[in-house]
């Protein structure tokens, strides 16, 4: 069998191991990635040989920085792909948000459901604010509209709260009214909801 004959195994730096061959150039592979391929001095590798060894280790690396990422927050599939895509091909950034999503540390429906808390619970978004946020995060349309529906009872209450938390006293300034609809309509309320909650606010 042709190919490159590993001259010595020695180490780099922390768990990294620099290999030497006899006419090629050095590769610098994880050292469980070595183990896990027999690779030691002595050993024939073809260049597909190299090249596998190369991708296992790309393999490690990225799932270890998915795995690090996760450790922060919670993320989605397409998010998670786009992170690591930055770094690493895209066959290795399939098979590793793949094995992270059969494994469950990836769900995109638990995702939806913490992200559409946070949008309109804790930053009081409105649904269509909301659902472009979530969009922007790569989250599938159904998943976001099923996520969502559970506040559309409450949107009522959580923006006449905002009001009085936040824009109850530009009411009244000069042209408040105009002023604080905008802001909401920025926040990604409907006018209809806006204009109800006005209404009650007034009233009150």
């Amino acid at each position: 069998m042709e190919g490159f004959k590993v001259e010595a195994v020695a180490q780099f730096k922390g768990d990294t191991l620099r290999i030497d061959f006899d006419s090629h150039e050095p590769i610098f592979i994880n050292s469980t990635v070595v183990y896990d391929l027999g690779i030691s001095a002595g050993k024939l590798m073809t260049e597909e040989d190299i090249l596998f060894a190369i991708g296992r280790n790309d393999y490690r690396r990225a799932r270890e920085r998915a795995l690090y990422l996760l450790d922060e927050r919670d993320y989605g599939y397409a998010e998670m792909f786009k992170k690591l895509e930055k770094n690493y091909s895209e066959d290795i950034c399939f098979e590793v948000v793949n094995n992270l999503s059969e494994s469950g540390l990836i769900d995109d429906r638990r995702y939806a459901k913490k992200c559409a808390e946070y949008f309109v619970v804790t930053k009081m978004r409105g649904k269509y604010r909301a659902r472009e946020e979530m969009r922007q995060r790569g989250i599938p349309r159904e998943l976001i509209d099923e996520a969502l529906s559970e506040y559309e009872d409450s949107t009522a209450e959580r923006l006449k709260e905002l009001i009085a938390k936040k824009y109850a006293r530009k009411l009244s300034e000069e042209n408040g009214v105009n002023k604080v609809k905008a802001a909401l309509a920025r926040q990604g309320y409907g006018f209809d909801d806006i204009n109800a909650a006005l209404r009650e606010i007034e009233e009150e």
